[in-house]
């Protein structure tokens, strides 16, 4: 997950530890390492973490200058290569290349835990495929942090990162989600909160409740609790609460009602064989509650689709 950039503390020199009986700081051979980094407070790092990110041969890195002030703080000064989502497929290729010969890589995201709405899922699944082995470094995650803070359930939760940027392409997974009975999550960035949690509001109703988990671990964070409908209105006056990035946690459905109404798609399709696309999102905002505008677009969209598998 793209964050900001990492809180500063006191610049000191994190002394190399000595193996102890449950802890050997020794790296193997041709190994990727998952390696989590912090999301915000650079003291969240976990001590295997350093010990593991001095071992290794070479670090792989989303963003080789975000990461070098960790690196730095920490001193280690090991080789760094850029894996990110725009050089993925060749940057696989030279990581394997380099596993071939032997040597042990760290894969490390700007923030997090890597392929968490990250970089990193072909080059996993390469080394998987070619028989290297792969270890796990837990530690921070925005997801999991949001989670724990959020007084939401937790026993059953899905993740879906991030939404896509163009409403229409949003409202239709939003839209899929509606029964959802589970917590979801997304990741979220400042400038789309607002659009997104109104969007929202429109699929699953203005008493919905939704968390805003902002800037965890750094100095401003932030945990809004409230019904979307408060949630529209507390981002839109607050211009703080449209800052960093963000974490939205969505309360499941629990309503029983509507898990038995007929989906909307279902509804639109219907009366779209007997009403002008105007007269079908009219009709369907009265029997279901929903913007007409949201419908609207909806319909449209059906129509253009039916009309295409006509011809």
């Amino acid at each position: 997950m793209q964050l900001a950039p990492i809180v500063p503390v006191a610049a000191v020199t994190v002394p190399a530890r000595q193996p102890t009986e449950n802890h050997d700081v020794s790296t193997a051979t041709a190994t990727l390492y998952v390696v989590a980094t912090p999301i915000g407070n650079r003291d969240d790092i976990t001590l295997r973490a350093i010990d593991v990110l001095r071992g290794v041969d070479r670090i792989a890195a989303e963003d080789t200058r975000h990461s070098r002030p960790l690196l730095d703080h920490l001193g280690i000064h090991k080789p760094l290569l850029a894996l990110h989502e725009h050089n993925e497929d060749a940057a696989t290729r030279q990581v394997l290349d380099l596993l071939r010969a032997g040597e042990s890589i760290a894969l490390i995201s700007d923030a997090g835990t890597p392929l968490i709405s990250d970089p990193g899922f072909p080059l996993v699944r390469a080394c998987r495929a070619e028989g290297f082995a792969v270890a796990a470094v837990p530690g921070p995650s925005a997801l999991v942090a949001a989670l724990s803070v959020s007084g939401l359930p937790t026993d059953r939760f899905r993740f879906e990162g991030f939404l896509p940027r163009r409403q229409q392409a949003r409202m239709a997974v939003l839209e899929a989600l509606r029964r959802e009975t589970a917590t979801t999550v997304f990741y979220e960035s400042s400038h789309r909160v607002l659009d997104t949690v109104t969007d929202m509001r429109d699929v699953f109703g203005a008493d919905r409740v939704l968390v805003l988990a902002r800037e965890l671990t750094k100095l401003h964070e932030t945990v809004l609790v409230l019904p979307l409908a408060g949630m529209c209105e507390r981002i839109a006056t607050d211009p703080d609460q449209q800052r960093g990035e963000c974490v939205l946690l969505l309360s499941g459905n629990r309503t029983p009602d509507e898990q038995c109404l007929v989906g909307v798609d279902d509804l639109l399709t219907m009366l779209l064989e007997e009403l002008s696309v105007k007269q079908a999102a009219a009709l369907a905002a009265r029997i279901t509650g929903r913007k007409r505008n949201m419908l609207y677009q909806r319909a449209l969209a059906l129509s253009a689709d039916a009309a295409s598998k006509a011809d």
